[in-house]
């Protein structure tokens, strides 16, 4: 017998948020971590962007919810002195994400930053600290812009290369891209990016390294040469990158090879700033053992294995394969250097065990990813036995937690710099240093 046809179940009607798309007028508070300031209404946290300390905005509701609201500014009706005019329009409400403090000068851009990261301290570390954020080479004589040496872009349903919005899927089309670099901007023109149609949804990289190295441009992962995919066996995935160091101890060149959708540090001044910041934190290390946490394609292993001498050590843990592979091409004529592929956390438990040759150390490096390092590895780095610890960080609350799990094993905070490398952004790099 037949079984009776179930009806198909009728689609729910979509929850239309009234309080979505309201325009409320707000006063706004202090700078948050995130690209925002705070604001209240009856009672309620608001999150908005595109706004500064002290003015008083017209603001579009943009989400809602239980604990706290996100609005973005959209007329300002009295308006902060550090208010500038916006170096990157396309990155307003609405618009792309990254490019959330364009509206702001430079010098106010960097206060909010060290703001956010002495507030962050001070909250979950329990450390009052004051710091001030540095510029890098270059970048006020260019007005924060033209630093980018890496751009992700994807095509929009038309085909038109863009951003995605801020904390949404949809593509926002774009014409240019003023952090880019003048070669980046220069590899954009001569590969038609703006002005062809790409497949809809294609993911573009493009990557020219600061110095005279070529340039590349990788389609959905494939290279891409002259107007056309690059199907070649022996088609250039990778791009030349080249340090100079001139920091107390250490004064040279440092070449590297890198996958050209690998990672590599994005403003054309950072390898440098913050090698010559971690040499210089580290002190004398000739002959001593180093262990490079988090160490990528070698940015720092390379300046490290000179800092520490032939008579010296340096072991590095990253889980990125692809890096790990780079890594061992870069530092192959360094016999003092000893790389390991793994997860941090893993590598230095198989080591607690006498698995994996990653034993004491006298210093260590570690720049963690966005999420920290966590409490896992930083016990683990404590168990080593260091006498300084030198985090990188590019996030402060993850700092912040992690300098508090580090004073938990002695450690004290005795020296903080941090660096605006990412102008136009809320982003902020920092190199800490931690000694027992």
């Amino acid at each position: 017998m037949p079984r009776p046809r179930r009806s198909a179940p009728r689609p729910r009607p979509a929850v239309v948020d009234p309080e979505v798309g309201r325009e409320v007028e707000l006063e706004i508070g202090p700078v948050a971590h995130g690209g925002h300031c705070v604001a209240r209404l009856d009672g309620r946290v608001v999150f908005v962007r595109h706004t500064l300390p002290g003015e008083r905005v017209r603001a579009r509701v943009t989400e809602t919810g239980s604990r706290f609201w996100r609005a973005d500014a959209v007329e300002v009706l009295e308006a902060s002195p550090d208010r500038v005019p916006s170096a990157w329009p396309e990155a307003g409400p609405g618009g792309v994400g990254g490019g959330e403090l364009a509206h702001a000068a430079l010098g106010a851009q960097r206060r909010w930053k060290a703001a956010v990261l002495v507030e962050q301290l001070a909250r979950l570390a329990k450390i009052d600290r004051e710091v001030e954020v540095e510029p890098a080479p270059g970048d006020d004589e260019r007005g924060g812009l033209g630093y980018r040496t890496r751009i992700d872009l994807v095509a929009d349903a038309e085909g038109r290369a863009g951003m995605r919005g801020f904390r949404s899927h949809d593509v926002v089309p774009l014409v240019a891209m003023p952090l880019a670099s003048e070669k980046v901007a220069a590899l954009a023109e001569a590969e038609g990016v703006w002005t062809r149609r790409w497949a809809p949804g294609a993911r573009l990289e493009l990557v020219a390294p600061a110095g005279d190295a070529d340039p590349a441009l990788l389609v959905d992962g494939t290279p891409w040469r002259k107007g056309r995919a690059d199907t070649r066996p022996n088609a250039r995935r990778a791009v030349t990158e080249t340090l100079r160091v001139a920091a107390s101890r250490v004064d040279g060149e440092f070449r590297y090879r890198v996958a050209a959708d690998g990672f590599w540090q994005v403003h054309r001044e950072a390898p440098a700033v913050l090698s010559g910041a971690v040499l210089e934190a580290l002190g004398d290390v000739e002959g001593a053992q180093v262990l490079d946490l988090y160490s990528g394609a070698g940015l720092f292993t390379l300046p490290l294995a000179a800092a520490v001498g032939p008579s010296g050590r340096v072991v590095a843990v990253e889980g990125d394969a692809r890096a790990v592979k780079d890594a061992r091409r870069n530092a192959h004529d360094l016999p003092q250097v000893e790389l390991h592929l793994g997860a941090v956390d893993r590598v230095l438990a198989e080591g607690d065990a006498g698995g994996s040759g990653v034993g004491r150390a006298d210093v260590v490096v570690l720049d963690p990813p966005r999420a920290g390092a966590g409490r896992a590895v930083v016990d683990a780095v404590a168990d080593r036995g260091p006498r300084r610890v030198v985090y990188v960080a590019c996030d402060p609350a993850a700092l912040a937690r992690d300098v508090a799990y580090l004073g938990g094993h002695g450690y004290e905070l005795t020296g903080l710099r941090a660096f605006d490398l990412f102008p136009h952004t809320h982003h902020v790099e920092a190199v800490a240093v931690l000694d027992r």
